[in-house]
């Protein structure tokens, strides 16, 4: 992961206060993780779809915005397939078109085990400025 890339997402201050741990990322891709704490969780005692998009849309941002342009999301759906629980949930994004002003990408959010608990697709728009230092 380049140096800026961390460094920009540094700052991410809602990613650091519900603990994603941002892993790796290159160019159009990006892994998080978050260690499920008792915060995480809903009244049903299952992983908040909250903390589940918080989670996918960390990734997204870190791989839109790999390629040194700022790019900022302008729609993000997500389906949550099972319940997620504990103790560890992993997130991927990866990019699935690229223009000159739009970016497409997909995010996978697994559970410890590696089971599929949410999917998410988003689009940003590419801003013509880089990542601010």
């Amino acid at each position: 992961m380049s140096p800026s890339l961390r460094a920009f997402f540094q700052n991410d201050r809602f990613a650091r206060h519900n603990g994603i741990e941002l892993l790796d990322a290159g160019p159009g891709w990006a892994k998080a993780q978050l260690a499920v704490g008792d915060h995480h969780l809903n009244a049903a005692n299952v992983v908040h779809g909250g903390a589940l998009f918080t989670l996918a849309d960390l990734v997204f941002a870190v791989a839109s915005n790999s390629h040194g342009r700022l790019a900022l999301g302008i729609n993000v759906s997500i389906s949550y397939l099972k319940a997620a629980r504990g103790p560890l949930l992993t997130a991927e994004a990866q990019e699935v078109a690229c223009s000159s002003k739009l970016g497409t990408y997909t995010m996978e959010v697994r559970d410890a085990a590696g089971e599929l608990v949410a999917l998410a697709q988003g689009t940003v728009f590419r801003k013509d400025s880089p990542l601010p230092a």
